[in-house]
């Protein structure tokens, strides 16, 4: 356990000067989440202050509050203005350093690795965190699927949790004796300061494509979001994908050390060779800086897996590498370890996951939900298909529109019949959003139909298929809920394919 920290001192390291003697035990930013002793962060919201709320924050135990001078003024409002205050013009900005100093900065105490690109974060951090485990290793992650450490999972409700809840899990993670965490780093996390008061020992870039531009207004700033983890203020060094277009402009734009990988560039300094694909993965050999080489194999199909698999390794190698100056025969030798059992190892869930009860056919479950991903899934599964790749998708409400018949064109261009769905329409209209996914699938080759009730449309698939046949379901993984209207129903795509299979 950290020790408390007086709140004079934080104010003192802010430049303010707040007496008393309240000592502070941990950061939120929910006045529902609040423990006896926290520092409650009351910042501007799209919808409200969270100074609005200060009250039961106070009431829950809450020792003083940061806030901006909008929140102190409706803190004035309320009748609480004796309330201890950390007041600075934007809150959000000194959030992670402060979340840092209260947890006793447990980000240093770890080997880090932060994981950004358009698609691939989970699968590349996943990799890495199982793979450690499996050789022995104390290993974390931290991710779109939730938080593991050391194999225990952790609910986190973001890709990237809020600084202050970041922290908490380093120092949850320091305590049980945890060595390394895998994380995923999101754009938005960049832009909004979650990983602030972090400097990862490794960050890594896999790609960059269409996502996200309901919150970033451009590619270009969607790539600038990315980019900034590869600053010293981030991170110490940088693993990234050179086989990707942004990779190789970031690789001479970063203002850190950078190393590279790819599968089909001869000049990276981590590349894979005698790659074999398969059905149910890959192997291939690894070739590192200053000689290094061993065998690797990968537990999913794709050469796009292979990729994340060598960013894993690399990324594995260069954090024990530099974060604790280990030497690089030590280093090699633990990456040596790694590739062993990761080969031995399982896939990950809901990423071209297999649902197999015994049928002719092969069914996988798989989270693409954006141009990209779907064109990497469809375009590994139909070189493996024997007779017709037959595609559930659909779409995300409320988020980017554009991608919609981008997805829907891809579909229809690389399988033989798709069944357009509902994802989580969230508060849009389902049958406008399946509208705009099927007028980009009406130049394919495909035959297309379309169920908007999500259960029926994968039974339907289903149903359909022969042997010989692989049945894609696309969009949700490892998601076990459908948001509609703002309410979030119990729907995991894997038990439907497997109760659709059970029943035929």
């Amino acid at each position: 356990m950290t020790e408390p920290v007086r709140l004079a001192e934080l104010a003192g390291e802010l430049g303010l000067d707040v007496r008393g003697e309240a000592r502070v035990t941990g950061v939120t930013l929910s006045s529902q989440r609040v423990l006896p002793g926290d520092l409650y962060a009351a910042l501007p919201g799209s919808r409200a202050h969270g100074a609005a709320y200060a009250a039961g924050a106070i009431e829950a135990g809450a020792v003083a509050v940061l806030t901006d001078a909008a929140g102190a003024a409706e803190l004035e409002a309320r009748g609480l203005g004796e309330v201890p205050l950390l007041l600075v013009e934007q809150p959000r900005t000194v959030l992670g350093a402060l979340s840092a100093r209260v947890y006793g900065n447990p980000a240093a105490k770890l080997r880090l690795i932060g994981v950004t690109g358009t698609q691939g974060k989970t699968t590349t951090t996943r990799l890495a965190e199982s793979a450690l485990l499996d050789a022995g290793h104390r290993a974390g992650v931290i991710g779109t699927v939730g938080t593991r450490i050391g194999g225990r999972d952790v609910k986190t409700p973001l890709t990237t949790p809020e600084a202050p809840d970041l922290h908490g899990l380093f120092a949850r993670m320091v305590e049980e004796g945890t060595e390394s965490c895998a994380m995923e780093v999101s754009s938005h996390a960049l832009v909004m300061g979650r990983v602030d008061g972090v400097v990862f020992d490794v960050a890594v870039f896999l790609n960059l494509g269409r996502d996200h531009l309901d919150f970033h207004e451009t590619v270009e700033d969607y790539y600038a979001a990315k980019a900034g983890l590869f600053t010293p203020e981030r991170a110490k060094m940088g693993i990234v994908n050179i086989d990707d277009e942004h990779g190789r402009r970031l690789a001479a734009e970063a203002t850190i050390p950078i190393l590279t990988y790819a599968l089909h560039d001869d000049t990276a300094d981590w590349r894979a060779t005698d790659i074999e694909l398969r059905p149910d993965g890959s192997s291939f050999t690894v070739h590192g800086p200053d000689g290094l080489s061993f065998p690797a194999a990968s537990p999913l199909a794709g050469d796009y897996n292979v990729s994340n698999t060598l960013a894993a390794l690399a990324s594995i190698h260069h954090a024990y590498e530099a974060a604790h100056d280990a030497s690089g025969s030590a280093s090699a030798d633990v990456v040596r370890s790694v590739a062993t059992a990761l080969a031995k190892g399982s896939g990950v869930p809901g990423r071209l996951e297999r649902i197999d009860e015994g049928q002719p056919f092969t069914v996988v479950v798989d989270y693409a939900h954006k141009p990209d991903a779907v064109e990497a899934a469809l375009g590994t599964l139909r070189p493996l298909t024997e007779s017709r790749l037959i595609v559930v998708i659909g779409a995300g409400g409320d988020r980017d529109t554009g991608k919609r018949p981008i997805m829907g064109e891809i579909s229809a261009r690389l399988a033989d019949h798709v069944i357009v769905t509902d994802d989580n329409p969230r508060t849009e209209d389902p049958a406008s959003i399946r509208r705009q996914v099927l007028e980009g699938t009406t130049g394919g080759s495909a035959s297309v139909e379309e169920i908007g009730d999500r259960r029926a449309a994968i039974e339907r698939a289903i149903g359909l298929a022969e042997p010989g046949d692989i049945v894609v379901v696309a969009g949700k993984g490892h998601e076990t809920g459908q948001e509609i209207n703002g309410v979030t129903h119990p729907f995991d795509d894997r038990e439907v394919v497997r109760a659709a299979l059970t029943s035929r």
